[in-house]
């Protein structure tokens, strides 16, 4: 009863009838296309792989490779990891506001990234039913990075006597929200 229950919505491989091998086009895109049926009107197939998990409507979508996720795009190379930022900037939770420095030029400038999430503290209350990155937290963030520039050891920078002075005419181009970096 159960098993038939389910027949509808979940197809195994097992119960699939063999089908032919789709025909190779000879204009492929550069990355794969990623189809969302209405998980309603089609039946779902799944494709294991040995690190990769594929989910279609139909089997002629299915990936040409079976090259994980990670490996097929490539990331922002860390230069300086959250434990290294941990040991320059006196900040911590919840005012940490850098996660990684991907570009450094030492004493001259860097580029960081802040994973943005909605379990951040500052979403429950900036705004309720549509939360936002409080302005005031992006300067606070520019300027930690700022400080990792100015406070490593190598340019002769030390914790003492340095503070961010302030700050005149400050725009913001949109709004910062979840899933943001």
């Amino acid at each position: 009863m159960a098993a038939s229950a389910f027949s509808n919505t979940l197809v195994s491989p097992i119960s699939l009838p063999s089908k032919p091998k789709p025909k190779a086009i000879s204009l492929q895109p550069k990355f794969p296309l990623v189809k969302f049926p209405n998980p309603r009107s089609h039946p779902l197939s799944r494709k294991t792989t040995s690190l990769t998990t594929f989910c279609s409507s139909d089997a002629a979508n299915a990936p040409q490779h079976d090259t994980p996720i990670e490996l097929r795009y490539p990331a922002f190379p860390t230069v300086m990891d959250i434990n290294q930022i941990r040991d320059i900037l006196p900040h911590r939770f919840p005012f940490l506001l850098v996660d990684r420095v991907i570009e450094y030029n030492p004493g001259v400038s860097a580029v960081a990234i802040k994973n943005v999430t909605i379990n951040d503290n500052f979403f429950p209350g900036h705004f309720p039913g549509k939360p936002i990155m409080p302005g005031v937290l992006m300067v606070e963030a520019m300027a930690q990075v700022g400080g990792l520039v100015m406070l490593q050891p190598e340019v002769g920078g030390s914790r003492e006597n340095f503070f961010f002075a302030g700050i005149d005419k400050v725009r913001f181009r949109k709004p910062v929200i979840a899933g943001d970096t």
